[in-house]
């Protein structure tokens, strides 16, 4: 199965490194509710299904960080400080985020970047809507405080 895996997501993503995070990815989504596959029909299919949401991620993900990156930040009014500044921001608040906490890290990027819903992040991550809620808080709290330190500065 993890030969299938991989072709289907090489052919997603055409980047053998991030097709290789894709299948671990999916395979440990798997290990995590071993118990409950014997309720699936085909877990082939299910598995099949679970690379190609977990491809759909990354690229929107890919995406939306390369759209960051791009940011054209080109206004009539700004001057380049003020374009470095925000970029400097930008770059403040993607290594903030990458300095959480896994679970945060996570839940944080699905909500305020990826948009989802609390109920698929908590299906995602295998947690409640409350522990979702409460990490999400936490890793917002987390973002806030390290950026006023920074302001302070």
């Amino acid at each position: 199965m993890r030969q299938n895996l991989f072709a289907f997501a090489m052919k997603m993503l055409q980047n053998k490194d991030d097709a290789e995070d894709v299948v671990q990815e999916s395979l440990l989504r798997l290990w995590n509710i071993r118990q409950q596959l014997d309720d699936v029909s085909n877990t082939s299919a299910f598995a099949m299904q679970i690379t190609k949401n977990i491809c759909i991620d990354k690229l929107r993900t890919s995406k939306q960080v390369s759209e960051i990156d791009e940011f054209d930040l080109g206004s009539n009014e700004e001057t380049p400080y003020s374009q470095a500044e925000i970029k400097d921001m930008v770059e403040f608040v993607k290594t903030i985020i990458e300095k959480l906490p896994e679970l945060q890290k996570i839940i944080i990027k699905m909500r305020d970047i990826d948009g989802y819903e609390i109920e698929k992040i908590a299906e995602i991550t295998g947690t409640n809507t409350s522990a979702v809620r409460m990490n999400l808080s936490r890793a917002r709290k987390t973002v806030k405080k390290r950026l006023m330190k920074i302001a302070r500065l």
